[in-house]
């Protein structure tokens, strides 16, 4: 089953400095049947059979989460974008997104199908052999294993390459492995593990391990601060025996297997992210409604309906973009058999940048979001006689998951100017373009036409330039040692993730009317308010990292470019945030969803 995608195929990063028809963009409203079945599917397992037992899950009845984990293998949600040859029904990748959205409502469930489903399934799908594949693959699909990653160390989170666990290869071929890793996801109870270690102390190298290996065991719990109901623990190896045979990948290749398994888990993230961010606007505008102050419900409050709107605002943005990455992975996969590892590969490899954008952009709005949830609950916020408290605790961890947030806003950058150099994204050529028109006094910038949002069409057109401009002058500036300089690189990551979210949400509202959905003219709204605020976010993003790398005359030619651009004509977003918080309101939740 395969979702409805444009007919060209666009590459990662090509948005940036290209036009894109609204036509083209998958959205939400673009859901197949099935993708709707699937969805419903995951809801009632989640509202019926999770939800009742969180109590028992956060006192670490570990067999519990393997019921569970077995019950929706039986549901076909752990299989969902596998091939059938290995036990899956081969759904295609918007697929996955419906479903870890609809999984969201029980965060700490969510994490361990999440490293069950994600991180232990992809890995050994796309580089295992047939023989692993027929192995473990099934077993894991059916539920009839638990699986989970380990990657992390303590001191090398973030900088997964430094680990110290080492393998050392015995004389009939086999490995003994030694070391730690730290917060593993399902650790307590997982019967396989994605072991990452250094062959000879050198060779960076993924392994399949089992628990029943000599040598294999896990420490004690840890206690965190939220996701109590997830089993999270080190993993001990001291001399663990694995065959050979038990390779994932090549060896001294295992941070193509790292980096490439973290992609998928990053916009997987994303789509989580926004799944929760819907739950919560819905339990906040059902609280807003039913609590009364001064003798009226304080949904009335417009200071409320700010936070309503803006709540409903950044899931738009986050729902639009995280569809879209997932649509374009599709295309791309379209014509290939699902059982081509490489192309799946390929795909994901080629939007790595639009994931990183998905995990930054949903762990940050998701944050917001149940922020201003705990806010609109107040003091009952703050206790466990409501979901808001545990799901604020829950989700902090989204911005440490799958790279920190300062590592993928260091990445998202840093992708597009690698491959900008290696020729396979036109952005030198658009940077010089663009400069030269910036510094000709003639050159006139377009102006919006009369259109439907024409005007935001060429802020967005603008917002693009802008994040050129920033990326040249680094190029330029740097050269060779930009990736020393963190600080630009942030303000630049900082604006792409904006100009995408703004596009996405632009582009779906152009579809919607288009396509006269009925929710068209709330989209419209939405779009304007999206773009409108992004602007001034990307300006002071733009001033800071131009102001880290030039001054005097410099600096002011280059503050004069960006005047030219951003010139937005202001936007009621008062206004439209209300309209929006009264819809959610009326309707008790999300209104695109």
């Amino acid at each position: 089953m395969s979702t409805t995608t444009p007919t060209m195929i666009a590459r990662g990063g090509a948005w940036l400095v290209e036009a894109t028809e609204p036509s083209s963009v998958f959205t939400p409203e673009k859901l197949t049947e099935e993708h709707r079945m699937i969805g419903r599917t995951t809801e009632q397992f989640v509202k019926n059979e999770v939800l009742p037992n969180l109590e028992r899950l956060e006192e670490k009845d570990w067999a519990l989460a393997r019921e569970l984990l077995r019950r929706a293998a039986s549901l076909d949600l752990i299989g969902v974008d596998v091939p059938e040859a290995y036990g899956g029904v081969q759904m295609d990748k918007t697929a996955t997104i419906v479903l870890n959205e609809r999984m969201a409502a029980a965060a700490s469930f969510a994490a361990s199908f999440g490293a069950d489903s994600n991180l232990s399934v992809l890995p050994l799908l796309l580089f295992g052999t047939e023989e692993q594949k027929q192995k473990y693959v099934p077993r894991l699909v059916a539920g009839e294993i638990v699986g989970a990653y380990a990657l992390s160390e303590s001191g090398s989170g973030s900088d997964a390459l430094g680990a110290k666990a080492r393998a050392v290869r015995q004389a009939d071929g086999s490995f003994l492995l030694n070391g730690e890793k730290m917060w593993i996801t399902n650790g307590g109870f997982a019967d396989l593990f994605i072991v990452f270690a250094k062959v000879d102390g050198q060779q960076f190298t993924a392994f399949i391990v089992e628990r029943g290996f000599p040598g294999v065991s896990n420490g004690k719990e840890e206690h965190k601060m939220g996701l109590h109901g997830s089993s999270t623990t080190p993993l001990l190896l001291q001399d663990a025996q694995v065959p050979a045979a038990n390779v994932l990948g090549e060896i001294g290749k295992g941070h193509k297997v790292a980096f490439n398994v973290l992609n998928f888990g990053r916009y997987k993230l994303g789509a989580m992210c926004s799944g929760g961010a819907k739950n919560a606007i819905g339990e906040a505008a059902k609280y807003a409604a039913a609590r009364k102050q001064f003798g009226q419900p304080i949904a009335n409050f417009g200071a409320i309906k700010f936070k309503l709107g803006e709540m409903t605002l950044r899931e738009y943005a986050l729902e639009s973009l995280v569809y879209r990455t997932a649509g374009l992975i599709d295309a791309m996969l379209a014509d290939h058999d699902p059982n081509d590892a490489p192309a799946v590969l390929a795909a994901v490899e080629e939007f790595a940048v639009e994931a990183s954008i998905a995990k930054v952009a949903g762990s940050e709005a998701l944050s917001y979001v149940l922020d201003e949830n705990v806010q609109i609950h107040g003091g009952n916020g703050f206790v466990r006689d409501y979901p808001a408290e545990r799901h604020y605790r829950d989700a902090r961890v989204n911005r440490i998951f799958e790279g920190t947030n300062e590592i993928n806003r260091l990445l998202i950058p840093g992708m597009l100017i690698r491959r900008a150099l290696k020729g396979e994204l036109p952005l030198i050529p658009a940077a010089k373009k663009l400069m030269d028109e910036l510094m000709s006094p003639s050159a006139a910038l377009p102006t919006g036409g009369a259109g439907l949002l024409d005007e935001e069409r060429r802020v967005v057109a603008s917002f693009k330039k802008v994040a050129l401009m920033v990326l040249a002058a680094a190029m330029q500036r740097y050269g060779d040692k930009l990736s020393d300089e963190q600080e630009v690189l942030t303000a630049a990551a900082d604006i792409i993730i904006d100009v995408f979210g703004a596009e996405s949400a632009l582009l779906r509202a152009l579809d919607a009317q288009e396509r006269e959905l009925a929710n068209r003219d709330l989209q419209l709204d939405a779009a304007r308010a999206i773009v409108s605020e992004a602007g001034g976010r990307i300006e002071l993003a733009a001033r800071r990292g131009l102001a880290a790398m030039a001054e005097g005359d410099v600096l002011r030619t280059q503050m004069a470019a960006l005047r030219r651009l951003l010139k937005l004509t202001p936007v009621n977003t008062v206004a439209i945030r209300r309209r929006l918080s009264d819809e959610a309101v009326a309707r008790g939740g999300y209104i695109f969803g």
